[in-house]
């Protein structure tokens, strides 16, 4: 049986031929004979570990472990057995050579499979996951011993040439988007390492670290001493929803610090957003903080001058000329604010913050507004960077995705 994929890497035109992978691998039963041979390795579905990298300096494997199969550089494992019906192949790429338990089947493949090919087509291929289906024979555990990973036809490329160039095609995929995930994980622990530093925990005049330029004293006021009217919320009352009309969003909005309008809760008649009007009507640069529910403490600002409204769980704060929204935004994501929001959160079925004692949160903040706007505009830019390598990161794995959905049959 021969195939050709959808998408192919330029310069190949032989069509696929289907082959039992047993005729490919090649099984590798070398196990320890002595207790810590070699360092023990964490088989999992983000990749391959040293197990103390993973576990947090821990090592988990028996302290007995003569008999562990060895994993040498550039072998497969994988857990011979899923829950879910899902397995995921690794390649030692860490150590010379790593240990695993009995758990874990290890094998290579032969000169005419490329094993970094055949990793992608195994754990993102179609066939594969069609033949691990086929194995469940009840219970709620599927099994995959090696002997039974050997009868599985393949259709694939036999030009190991094509393999390669396929493997590397994603391997520099995964580079990207390994890297733009990085990116995004170190600009977010310099956010919560500056949002620690940059505001003064209680009882201090002053931040461990000032932005360039300001040097006055922070004074301590209440939160309502920044906001130019009460805080306040949307209606009590659940409103009746329409096919069509006016956002109307909640809780269920604010994800990641932000407004996800795709997530309202639907859209109410222009007379009740009048109505709702009336007491509390969005506008932009208005701070939300979540002031009822499982997700209490949760911050977002309004940067969209679409009309919406809000439900009562969003408690909303406006600073119009008396102090800076983004100021405001982050300094409610502060341990020093969030710690208060939990503690003075009622108790119950669902935690509850009152919106009058919201307002008599003690908070540290610099009186020169200048120093707020640039403590905003930095937070801010650090998001920004955030959500671009986010994206970034996102685009590639849509991209991947679709890769694999057309350069494999």
């Amino acid at each position: 049986m021969s195939s050709c994929p959808k998408l192919r890497i330029e310069g190949f035109t032989d069509a696929w031929e289907q082959r039992k992978l047993g005729e490919y691998i090649i099984e590798y039963k070398e196990v320890t004979t002595q207790n810590d041979q070699y360092p023990p390795l964490t088989s999992s579905r983000r990749g391959i570990f040293l197990q103390t990298e993973y576990f947090d300096g821990n090592q988990i494997a028996s302290k007995d472990n003569v008999g562990y199969n060895i994993v040498p550089y550039g072998y497969f494992t994988y857990r011979h057995m899923s829950d879910d019906d899902i397995f995921h192949f690794n390649i030692n790429t860490i150590v010379e050579n790593g240990i695993v338990s009995t758990l874990y089947p290890v094998f290579t493949t032969n000169n005419e499979l490329d094993s970094k090919y055949l990793q992608y087509q195994l754990n993102y291929g179609h066939e594969f996951a069609k033949y691990a289906i086929m194995q469940k024979q009840g219970g709620s555990r599927t099994y995959m011993y090696l002997n039974k990973l050997k009868q599985l036809y393949i259709t694939m490329p036999l030009s190991v040439d094509e393999q390669k160039k396929i493997s590397f095609f994603f391997s520099k995929l995964d580079d990207l988007i390994t890297l733009h995930q990085r990116k995004s994980d170190a600009l977010k622990n310099a956010k919560k390492y500056f949002l620690k530093n940059i505001f003064p925990s209680e009882g201090e005049k002053f931040p461990k670290l000032r932005l360039e330029g300001f040097t006055d004293a922070w004074e301590q006021r209440k939160l309502l001493d920044l906001l130019i009217q009460p805080i306040t919320d949307g209606p009590h009352e659940t409103p009746k929803l329409v096919e069509k009309g006016v956002p109307f969003i909640s809780v269920d909005a604010i994800i990641d610090n932000k407004i996800d309008f795709s997530r309202k809760r639907g859209d109410i008649t222009e007379e009740y957003n009048l109505e709702c009007c009336k007491k509390y009507k969005p506008q932009l640069y208005d701070v939300y903080l979540v002031k009822s529910g499982s997700t209490v403490g949760k911050v977002a600002i309004v940067e969209s001058s679409e009309r919406f409204n809000i439900w009562s769980p969003l408690a909303a704060m406006r600073c119009g000329n008396k102090s800076a929204p983004y100021f405001l935004y982050f300094l409610l994501q502060t341990k020093g604010v969030q710690s208060q929001v939990l503690d003075k959160a009622s108790n119950g079925t669902q935690p509850n913050l009152s919106m009058r004692e919201l307002e008599k949160f003690p908070v540290i903040i610099p009186s020169s507004i200048d120093e707020q706007k640039c403590i905003g505009s930095y937070f801010l830019c650090l998001d920004n960077l955030i959500t671009l390598h986010q994206r970034k990161c996102d685009v590639l794995k849509n991209a991947k995705k679709f890769f694999l959905q057309n350069m494999f049959v």
